[in-house]
């Protein structure tokens, strides 16, 4: 934990891409869940960001 904590303060690649890729992974739920027309507007704008995001972020220094 302490070495993830420390990588997002230091803008290290390894624990800003993981951030990314939740991002990526919770846009997708976020577009195939039944439940909520909320999520699914939003699911969208939360996958470009953490697509973009991981675009940014790859490089970064590891």
């Amino acid at each position: 934990m302490n070495n993830f904590i420390y990588g997002l303060l230091h803008l290290r690649r390894g624990a800003w891409e993981m951030v990314a890729t939740v991002l990526i992974a919770l846009g997708v739920v976020m577009l195939m869940q039944p439940l909520a027309l909320v999520l699914f507007t939003y699911s969208f704008l939360v996958t470009l960001i953490g697509t973009v995001m991981f675009i940014i972020v790859s490089h970064f220094p590891e």
